[in-house]
C-alpha cells in the first residue's frame, strides 16, 4: 500500500490505520503499482528474514532485484516523499486519491458490488460467475478497455471480479469511459 495515501503522503497502509511500524512483525509489498518496476519487499527482523530465506520454496526460484530496477524504486519513493524538488509525487499521490473516490463512489452509485477500502486504488468489482468475466473482458478489450480479471481458483467459485487499478494519469474522462463500457 506504499506510495497510494493522500491524506499521509503516500506512506501506506501503517499510517493509514494509525499503526506505528515498530508494533508490525512483518510488512511487505510489491514495486508494480506506486513504483512501476517489477518485485517487491519483505521487511523484518533478522530472525523472520533468515527463516524465510532457509524455508521458503519461492527462494529457489526468485531473482535479487536488478541495479536499474533498484534505482526506480529509489527515484519513485523519492519523488512519492516529494524530495524531489517538483513536487509532482504529492500531486500524482493527491490526484489518485480522488481518481479512486470517484470511480469507487460512481460504481456504488451504480449498485455495483465492490470490495476494499474507499481509499485503495485497486478496486474489485464482483462479476460472481466464471462465465460472467469471460464475457465481460471481451467486450472491455473491443471498447478500448484492458480489464484485470479473477476468477475460480484464485477467487470463491462464485467470487469472479474484475480488478480496476486506479492511476493519477487516469482522466475524468477516462474513468467516465471506462463506467460507461461497464455499464454497456
Amino acid at each position: 500500500s506504499s506510495g497510494i495515501n493522500a491524506e499521509y503522503g503516500g506512506r501506506g497502509i501503517c499510517e493509514h490505520y494509525g499503526v506505528s511500524t515498530s508494533d508490525v512483525d512483518i510488512m511487505m509489498g510489491t514495486f508494480s503499482k506506486s513504483f512501476g518496476a517489477a518485485g517487491g519487499y519483505l521487511a523484518a527482523s533478522k530472525e523472520i528474514i533468515a527463516h524465510v530465506r532457509q524455508e521458503s520454496h519461492a527462494q529457489y526460484y526468485g531473482s535479487p532485484i536488478s541495479p536499474p530496477v533498484c534505482r526506480q524504486v529509489y527515484a519513485a519513493t523519492i519523488a512519492i516523499m516529494g524530495r524531489d524538488g517538483t513536487g509532482e509525487g504529492p500531486r500524482r499521490i493527491k490526484q489518485l486519491a480522488e481518481n479512486t473516490r470517484y470511480f469507487r463512489k460512481e460504481l456504488q452509485k451504480r449498485g455495483y458490488i465492490i470490495y476494499g477500502e474507499l481509499a485503495s486504488p485497486v478496486i474489485p468489482l464482483l462479476l460472481f460467475r466464471i462465465s460472467s468475466i469471460c464475457a465481460f473482458a471481451k467486450h472491455a478489450l473491443a471498447n478500448g478497455v484492458a480489464p484485470v480479471i479473477v476468477g475460480f481458483p484464485a477467487t470463491p467459485i462464485l467470487g469472479s471480479r474484475v480488478r480496476f487499478c486506479m492511476s493519477a494519469s487516469h482522466t475524468r474522462e477516462h474513468l467516465d469511459r471506462i463506467l460507461e463500457v461497464i455499464e454497456d
